[in-house]
């Protein structure tokens, strides 16, 4: 549950590269411009008669499933005055008793039924809408039923107990403490400007604290009554289910709803144009890094039409044409900023608005505006060039292509939250069929000058907003109002030169490597997936999959990694993947190797590790001979360039200027060094140990890590065939060089410090604090030691939620989190987190400790045990029809040296779980001797920074 600034920001990501879409066939046209665009016909769209208007879309993704959705078109903007922060708080209520779920009985009846709070269960409020989120399981109707019943209670029968209330402030109130800090303070500063003389700029989601903590229940009902009412709500219903059965659901239980005898109007409001060009510029000692945005806002365009929709193919052409070039001068010796993209989104009040972002060097703000600048009055000036138009094309197209292979794969949650938007904003919503026949036959009638001409319609000289955000730091110079504008209109209306765009038609590769052979091959039993050994001494694990259509994961693992490098070059280490990717691959450097790659769904990234190296990657089946080329080529053909290696370190540089002005960087790097006990490679990183790097050794570094292949696994999972697949694992993989070197990981000496530790920093001036526990020790490596381990990690999260949440009203949430490793050493770590007010730390902390005794001390009743044993084996039934979960799988047991086989006994654990196990577990792992506490605190008048060690 949670408010959302609901300002969507759609920038497209690229790959871009070149080759021409074929020319539309004479055929007639299945659409005409003016045709209108109906729903799909895979969703039933109906409105009942008071009002509500319901969707509902058979999926089969995931299998007995279900995503339900009540959306309101009601959020912060309606708020009355003495109402601000309220219907966010409403929103929060209606997870704290309805008619038939009083107090925590929803959330406890969901848990048993395999939902988990957050992931399944949720909420969020915006400006304009509330929207509540549910994913249940549809193999038992009895469940089914009282989910509806559950969405019918939100809308209309949420009871606003006054304990719950009560209890409620406390939670609403950790949220808005969350949220605190300098970017929450940038915000208020600049939202007055960005929604100009409009009610936006006055009714942020979160609302004011004061009215959280002392408004009555007469105002929440209030919110409630005016506005959550069939009229402004709609049903969203998407899963593995019958559609005729969910539409008579829905009917039976919303259609006895009514609307308010005396309702209120719902009013549109808007933001107002202005002429004149409005600035804000906002300082903040926190602050990190610099950066600009710029809005030009519009009013939305229709959608209605198949005219409507060629324009949104073309608003997505120019983006990703944009973002290209952005991306491009980024990997140019010192960039003028750390990152930018842009892109035009849907913004509030009936507007929409074209962004340029951009995060600046805080030694020359203004040059990095001017570049901003530049290269969106470059397009404005000059255009796109044919090559990138084609490119930008395949790119596209070959994405739609992909989505409708996937159309019987898409996940339930894609489809509702489409229909939302349906709903809120119009988007049209044809189906992927009808939008992928869309853009065979309009894409290629869209031409150079249309997409050229959008500049025009995008970067007008009214309704126009600059913000910029600046560390308040000795050194910073901060520009004036007067300067921002200057360096917008030098850089709109200096003479520039054309982009030149530089392409090649060169293969990828331009001799195939002699092939080596697969010399065995083993099946996995049971698991429907193999093991074959090549010539080289590598080994492949194979596993087809119809769990998608269109995807193929592919994955190696190497025992090292940055282990094996000494000291003295750990970090040159710990960035030679980043930096070798930086540069390309043979003789492309990365720029036209993206370029090259346009109209490919492929993605290959190599990685070194502290204990290992290796690759992740994916690809569509029909380019997967293209993912096998690059990982050929990552092996024997990286390439060092110096350019892109020094526009790296340059953003590395500027992002970590200021980084520890943040309070919360400088708290995690306590924990950093404390708990490694200032290992020389747990140092915080710095300007100044950035000098520590050395591309050259970074370089040399990776060459050695990926010069033997006999000692990696490759893993790939998806949709192929194994006769399919062999000729390209013999070509490209068993012909990788090998030097048969015996080697494995170093143990580096890090170790967490024994005993009882307790340390606080002081920093930050907000009234907030943040709590880390951190507890390890050693762990005996075994299958049904981490069953208990993670089982007793379920338990914890639910009891801590039911305590320091809901009975306490002490934190917006609990984190816990834990995990064994067998490598380097048999160990294992528990982590658990919060926030809440400083003056509550101590009794919080004490809370959780007595959780903890709780458990340790007497078996948890039986409910909490049936819950987890209900979630594990929901998440199961998901992970085992999930290409990443097996790929995951087979890399954790390949490292570990362990049989995948051992998944085959999960579920007879599940059914043995027991409180004691759970018990004995607590008792194992919650080790009061060996326990570090963190605190963060706001600053004081004497900085202090204690530590205790017992």
């Amino acid at each position: 549950m949670n408010f959302h600034l609901r300002v969507r920001y759609f920038i497209v990501i690229l790959c871009i590269a070149g080759f021409v879409i074929p020319v539309q066939s004479q055929n007639k046209p299945a659409y005409s411009l003016n045709d209108t665009l109906s729903p799909s016909p895979s969703v039933v769209i109906g409105t009942l008669p008071n009002g509500l208007k319901y969707y509902i879309r058979e999926n089969k993704k995931p299998e007995d499933r279900m995503e339900l959705r009540l959306v309101v078109k009601a959020g912060s903007v309606l708020e009355d005055d003495d109402q601000q922060g309220l219907a966010h708080f409403d929103e929060h209520m209606a997870f704290n008793g309805t008619k038939s779920f009083p107090k925590q009985d929803l959330v406890n009846f969901l848990e048993r039924t395999g939902v988990r709070f957050g992931p399944h269960l949720n909420a969020y409020t915006s400006f304009d809408e509330t929207v509540y989120m549910l994913q249940v399981p549809t193999d038992s109707p009895a469940v089914m039923q009282k989910s509806f019943t559950i969405l019918k209670e939100w809308a209309h029968d949420v009871t606003y107990d006054s304990v719950e209330i009560d209890k409620e402030r406390g939670v609403v109130g950790e949220e808005w403490r969350l949220g605190l800090g300098a970017y929450e303070r940038i915000r208020n500063k600049q939202y007055p400007v960005i929604f100009y003389k409009s009610k936006y700029a006055k009714r942020l989601p979160i609302g004011k604290k004061e009215i959280i903590d002392t408004a009555h229940d007469s105002e929440l009902k209030r919110f409630y009554h005016d506005w959550y009412r069939p009229d402004l709500m709609a049903v969203i219903a998407v899963g593995d289910f019958d559609k005729t059965k969910i539409e008579s659901m829905i009917k039976e239980h919303f259609a006895g709803l009514h609307n308010p005898p005396h309702e209120r109007p719902r009013p549109e409001y808007t933001l107002p144009d202005h002429k004149e060009e409005l600035v804000s510029i906002a300082t903040d000692k926190e602050l990190p890094v610099a950066s600009v945005t710029i809005y030009f806002k519009r009013d939305v365009d229709p959608q209605v039409s198949v005219k409507d929709y060629r324009r949104y193919i073309l608003d997505n052409l120019y983006d990703g044409m944009f973002n290209a070039r952005l991306n491009e001068l980024l990997q140019k010796p010192n960039p003028p900023f750390i990152y930018a993209s842009g892109g035009n989104f849907t913004f509030v009040g009936k507007k929409q608005a074209y962004g340029l972002s951009a995060g600046l060097k805080q030694d020359n703000i203004l040059n990095g505006i001017e570049a901003l600048v530049s290269e969106a009055y470059r397009v404005k000036d000059f255009g796109f060039t044919q090559t990138e138009l084609d490119r930008q094309k395949a790119s596209l197209l070959r994405s739609m292509e992909e989505a409708y292979r996937e159309r019987d794969k898409t996940e339930s949650g894609t489809h509702a939250s489409e229909y939302i938007r349906n709903f809120l904003d119009n988007e049209l919503i044809p189906g992927i069929s009808a939008e992928y026949a869309l853009y065979k036959q309009y894409l290629p009638t869209i031409t150079l000058d249309e997409v050229n001409a959008l500049s025009d319609v995008r970067m007008t000289d009214n309704n126009r907003v600059m913000t910029v955000s600046v560390p308040d730091k000795d050194g910073i110079t901060v520009p004036t109002k007067k300067e921002v504008i200057d360096a917008f209109r030098e850089a709109s209306e200096k003479k520039l030169e054309p982009y030149v765009d530089a392409v090649t038609n060169k293969p990828l590769l331009a001799e195939k490597p002699a092939p080596g052979k697969v010399t065995s091959e083993e099946e996995i039993k049971d698991l429907s997936a193999w093991k074959w050994t090549l010539s080289n001494g590598a080994h492949v694990i194979l596993k087809p999959t119809d769990f998608k259509n269109d995807q193929i994961l592919f994955g190696a693992y190497s025992p090292g990694g940055n282990s094996l490098a000494p000291d003295s070059n750990y970090l040159s280490s710990n960035v030679a993947a980043s930096f070798t990717m930086a540069g390309g691959v043979g003789q492309f450097d990365a720029i036209t190797l993206q370029k090259m790659l346009a109209g490919k769904v492929v993605r290959v990234s190599p990685y070194i590790g502290e204990l290992s190296e290796g690759f992740s990657g994916s690809s569509s089946p029909q380019d997967l001979e293209t993912l096998f080329q690059l990982v050929y080529l990552d092996f024997t053909s990286p390439r060092y360039d110096t350019s892109a290696i020094n526009a790296q370190l340059s953003r590395i540089r500027s992002y970590y200027q200021n980084i520890s002005a943040n309070p919360d960087v400088a708290f995690r790097d306590t924990i950093q060094v404390t708990l490694s006990q200032y290992n020389f490679r747990e140092r915080p990183i710095t300007p100044a140990l950035l000098d520590e790097i050395h591309p050259a050794t970074a370089y040399a570094f990776y060459k050695n890590r990926f010069a033997d292949a006999d000692d990696f696994t490759f893993f790939i999972v998806g949709n192929f065939t194994l006769d399919g697949i062999k000729p390209l694992v013999e070509e490209y993989l068993a012909s990788l060089p090998t030097m048969h070197r015996e080697e494995t990981w170093n143990d580096v000496g890090i170790r967490r410090p024994d005993g009882v530790i307790s340390k606080t920093v002081y920093k930050g001036i907000e009234p907030k604090s943040t709590v880390r526990i951190s507890f390890g020790g050693p762990f005996e490596w075994n299958v049904q030691n981490r069953f208990d381990f993670n089982a007793m990690i379920e338990v914890m999260k639910i009891k801590l939620r039911e305590v320091m949440r809901e009975d306490k009203s002490g934190v917006y949430g609990v984190s816990i989190s834990g995990a064994p490793s067998l490598s380097p050493r048999q160990e294992y770590s528990i982590s658990v987190g919060f926030g809440c007010k400083p003056e509550r730390v101590d009794e919080l902390v004490q809370t959780l400790y007595q959780q903890i005794d709780s458990v340790q001390q007497q078996p948890v009743d039986q409910v909490y045990i049936n819950k987890v044993k209900e979630l594990l084996r929901r998440d199961r039934e998901v992970n085992l029809k999930e290409n990443s979960w097996w790929l995951s799988l087979f890399r954790s047991t390949t490292a570990d040296n362990e049989d995948p086989r051992i998944i085959l006994t999960t579920n007879d654990r599940i059914d043995h779980l027991t409180a004691n196990a759970v018990q004995a577990a607590a008792k194992k792992y919650f080790d009061m001797k060996n326990v570090a506490k963190f605190v963060l605190m706001p600053e004081q008048q004497t900085t202090e920074d204690t530590e205790k060690k017992e």
